[in-house]
């Protein structure tokens, strides 16, 4: 049998289960060197910890990994129930936590390779933490799709880390109880999207007003795997900072205070970045480690390696 530790959170409600040991060896190179190895080599791995049935289609996996520069304090890969992600804003703030609830991490900024870049990720305490994400930015504003049985939609792709579709004030409910109706409303408008333009769309992001008057806004993101975030999202916020910026409604070292779909909320700032229209999103939020455990996989087992969609 082959046991994998595992710690687990949740950052506003979404989990992430960081692989702390019993990971596949990668070998060397930089985390997209490795995240391409991950992917291309070891999916069995990735649906064997966040699949069914040791896991779940909202559960987001976090790989640890030695980082390819030594004056950093770590590398991830991060991976759902379809496949690896680029970027996870919530997993690197639960990262954090549950690196400091190890023992490894003090309060401070500490640097963190990701296959899409070196991010920062500042403890402030055992529970909160801020991730100074990748460069964002807008790729394209106002464009807009026919969707099978919506119309016409119109929204921003912008760039957080993973591709974003955002659709700016949404006629859809944004509360939990109306998540079946979510989910279908923004898998049609990927797959229009998708069918329209280039970019490898794979998250969208319905917005709209909030429930509580202190936040500006509430959104809704339906993730690649069909599964909605808990959270408000850290790279979905990031391109909403991005898009803000880009229309002048956000200023450098300004507050967006992101409301999710949970009531949970993610507070966003930004600085402007090195290409002409980007920026470099900050996003602060807290999570709570909820487990440690080791998965087993026993070799004759028929589902040792999850239930693939």
């Amino acid at each position: 049998m082959h046991r994998i530790q595992v710690v687990e959170s949740h950052t506003g409600g979404e989990p992430t289960r960081v692989v702390v040991a019993g990971g596949p060896d990668l070998g060397g190179g930089t985390l997209a060197d490795r995240a391409a190895v991950f992917r291309d080599r070891f999916d069995t791995f990735r649906s064997c910890v966040v699949n069914e049935p040791r896991g779940s289609d909202v559960l987001v996996g976090a790989l640890l990994c030695e980082p390819h520069d030594p004056a950093n304090a770590c590398g991830v890969i991060f991976f759902n129930n379809v496949g690896v992600l680029g970027m996870c804003g919530h997993g690197t703030i639960g990262l954090a936590v549950t690196l400091a609830h190890l023992g490894r991490l003090k309060p401070g900024a500490h640097r963190v390779e990701t296959p899409v870049g070196v991010v920062t990720a500042t403890l402030h305490d055992r529970s909160r933490a801020t991730v100074r994400n990748v460069e964002s930015f807008r790729k394209r504003k106002d464009v807009s799709v026919d969707v099978d049985g919506l119309g016409c939609v119109t929204g921003d792709i912008a760039w957080g880390g993973n591709w974003f579709f955002l659709v700016k004030n949404s006629l859809e409910e944004l509360r939990v109880g109306n998540v079946d109706r979510l989910t279908d409303v923004a898998w049609r408008i990927r797959r229009a999207v998708n069918r329209a333009f280039p970019e490898p769309v794979d998250h969208v992001e319905l917005l709209g007003p909030p429930a509580d008057p202190a936040n500006h806004a509430r959104n809704f993101v339906l993730c690649p795997g069909k599964a909605y975030d808990r959270s408000p999202c850290g790279t979905g916020t990031s391109a909403k900072l991005a898009c803000l910026y880009a229309d002048g409604a956000l200023q450098p070292g300004e507050v967006w205070r992101q409301e999710s779909i949970t009531g949970s909320v993610f507070e966003g700032t930004v600085e402007p970045g090195r290409e002409p229209g980007a920026v470099v999103p900050s996003i602060t939020g807290s999570a709570y480690v909820t487990a440690e455990a080791a998965l087993v996989v026993d070799e004759s087992d028929p589902l040792k390696y999850g239930i693939k969609g």
